[in-house]
């Protein structure tokens, strides 16, 4: 659950870029009012600044009711909110949307060298840290699914700028929902079976 929850700005950024066309041009005309930029009702090449504005939205809400829950905020989140403000912000601002296409790999390159630190910062490697309160895999394990991580994010961040730059932007806002969800959950899939083996079920008191 909490993993869909992070990928929610996401899921609400392809919405709203596929839907743009549909909005009402009196809710077009009070974001207009509202924000310093503009946008033209059912114009194909604003969809991509709507769905940023969209993003940077509710990314700042799921940092927000997670604190309201918890009374502290979540690294994965807080780190998407900001990067949302800062290439998202520059793409509204500069009414360039480079800057948003790069976000996907800056994050990505981010993880990577946190999961990297990990392998030198304490004890046990960020992915032994997740989960080996229920798993109980040998170390050597851990240090090649934390490396294998390393690895998937820079194969998804660099993947992105290349669909960035040599697809379209239609192409790329569907790889930027389906591909790198369905990478990730295929990832996920193939480390969960490597160790299942691992899993240890603590017995009924």
């Amino acid at each position: 659950m909490q993993f869909l929850i992070e990928f929610l700005p996401v899921i609400l950024f392809f919405a709203a870029y596929k839907l743009y066309s549909l909005i009402p041009i009196p809710v077009v005309d009070s974001i207009n009012n509202t924000m310093p930029f503009m946008l033209t009702a059912g114009k194909d090449a604003d969809a991509i600044y709507f769905a940023t504005l969209v993003a940077i939205i509710f990314s700042g809400l799921t940092v927000l009711v997670h604190y309201l829950k918890h009374k502290s905020f979540n690294k994965n989140q807080t780190i998407t909110f900001v990067l949302f403000i800062i290439f998202g912000g520059a793409t509204l601002l500069l009414h360039d949307p480079t800057f948003i296409k790069w976000k996907p790999t800056v994050i990505n390159l981010i993880f990577a060298l946190i999961f990297f630190a990990s392998t030198f910062i304490g004890d046990k490697p960020l992915a032994q840290r997740f989960l080996g309160s229920a798993i109980d895999a040998p170390k050597h394990i851990w240090q090649k699914l934390n490396t294998a991580w390393i690895i998937f994010f820079v194969i998804v961040a660099t993947m992105n700028l290349y669909i960035a730059y040599n697809f379209s932007e239609e192409f790329w806002v569907n790889f930027k929902l389906f591909g790198m969800l369905g990478l990730t959950f295929a990832f996920i899939i193939v480390q969960m079976v490597i160790l299942s083996r691992y899993i240890s079920i603590k017995p009924e008191e």
